[in-house]
């Protein structure tokens, strides 16, 4: 009866706030350990090695293995969830506590990046040299066809204004475009470089579509007025009010065409 009485005073204190208690890994009851009693506590000085780097971390005796990764994550850069902590050769838990595995002022501790942490990095670091490469190439084909770019322009304003241009000339400028066209093909790029690339091919694609309709008005029998053929049709109107149309006589080198429509009753 005392010890069911003893219980039930360790929960009526819990309830009221007096004490609070938490669970040890392996069973053992203590009072809970708020953080501002571990930072009041006696201080001691962790020898943490890192791979060739040393630290020496300052925390309080009575803190747990997670307080400690929350100062090495400062000192390192690595998230709490990116460390591994031995001490003594075997790795610890977060909730264990410094002092109750024997950890005391000058101790030493060997920290260890996560394995699958770490080759996530490697492999981000190799996606982000393959970005920045993949961008470059683009960049190398930008150059190229902002000089071609000119060169459509160019173009275009002659045969806007008129003047007839030799074929050959939308010939070379189409097939230069198409050869950027195939190099950024041959870029592997994702992320941004992906972007880059289709921004890119569809402003290669847009100045091959702007010779093809050069070259048709630059090749069109209308472009000029020495081609221009002049078509006039005659009607004569007759009391039947029917048209008829008469053949014309046919006309061997003449530009000009005349049909004669008559109208009868």
């Amino acid at each position: 009866m005392k010890r069911l009485s003893s219980s039930k005073r360790v929960v009526n204190n819990v309830v009221k706030g007096e004490i609070e208690w938490e669970l040890r890994p392996g069973g053992m009851l203590v009072q809970k350990r708020n953080v501002g009693d571990a930072s009041s506590g006696p201080m001691i000085k962790i020898k943490v090695s890192h791979g060739s780097y040393h630290h020496d971390i300052t925390v309080a005796a009575q803190s747990t293995f997670g307080d400690l990764k929350k100062v090495l994550a400062q000192e390192t850069g690595l998230e709490p969830k990116e460390q591994r902590l031995l001490f003594q050769g075997k790795e610890k838990d977060d909730e264990e506590c410094l002092h109750m595995v024997g950890v005391k002022d000058m101790s030493k501790v060997v920290l260890l990046e996560d394995p699958a942490s770490k080759e996530r990095k490697l492999e981000e670091m190799k996606g982000n040299q393959s970005v920045v490469k993949a961008c470059e190439e683009v960049a190398k084909v930008r150059a190229e066809v902002d000089k071609l770019s000119v060169k459509v322009v160019a173009l275009e304003a002659i045969v806007r204004g008129g003047t007839k241009v030799a074929e050959k000339e939308f010939l070379v400028l189409t097939e230069l475009l198409m050869v950027q066209l195939l190099q950024l093909d041959t870029i592997e790029a994702d992320g941004e470089a992906k972007v880059q690339r289709r921004v890119e091919v569809r402003r290669v694609q847009g100045l091959v579509d702007t010779l093809d309709n050069l070259k048709a008005r630059n090749s069109s029998p209308f472009s000029s007025s020495c081609n221009a053929v002049s078509v006039n049709t005659k009607w004569e109107a007759f009391e039947s009010g029917v048209g008829s149309l008469t053949a014309p006589v046919p006309l061997p080198s003449s530009t000009r065409i005349t049909q004669d429509w008559e109208v009868f009753d």
